[in-house]
């Protein structure tokens, strides 16, 4: 992680009047070690191996003040619960494809439609700010061969698979 993000984090937390907290440095390091979506309820599942002093309402919290800061974005992956990113700093314009098989998601960046997105919204009278295209696919694996190892795992670790 990098710790100019803690420090951005902090110096948030500070304009806000609130303190900081070891739970809550402790939580930015932990979404910003992998580059991976999650929901607040895995975040907490993987903070409280580590840190048992953190509670659920810190976990949401912690997120809620990280998406106020502009560090760490919700995006919507057709799934019930808010799932949040933290890699679009790194890279604004990317996308998301989620299979509506297994419930994989792949990022994807493409100049193309950015260009594209560029194009439209000055046509239109904007100016673009930033950009997101979430979209749902069926597994080519699964239709091809019947089988998909995305589905299995998925499957296996309990995760829930939206329905169609």
């Amino acid at each position: 992680m990098e710790e100019s993000i803690l420090e951005r984090f902090n110096a948030f937390v500070k304009r806000r009047s609130l303190r900081r907290t070891s739970q809550r440095d402790s939580i930015v390091r932990s979404i910003f070690a992998k580059d991976e979506h999650f929901t607040a309820e895995e975040l907490f599942d993987r903070i409280h191996r580590t840190d048992s002093r953190a509670s659920r309402a810190t976990v949401y919290r912690t997120i809620s003040l990280l998406v106020e800061a502009g560090l760490l974005r919700e995006i919507d992956l057709g799934s019930e619960e808010k799932t949040y990113d933290p890699n679009f700093l790194d890279k604004p314009s990317h996308n998301h494809l989620v299979c509506v098989d297994c419930g994989k998601v792949v990022e994807f960046e493409d100049a193309h439609i950015d260009l594209l997105n560029d194009c439209i919204t000055r046509r239109l009278g904007y100016r673009p700010i930033r950009q997101s295209i979430h979209i749902e696919a069926g597994c080519e694996q699964l239709r091809l061969k019947g089988m998909c190892p995305n589905l299995l795992a998925t499957r296996l670790s309990g995760k829930r698979i939206k329905k169609r």
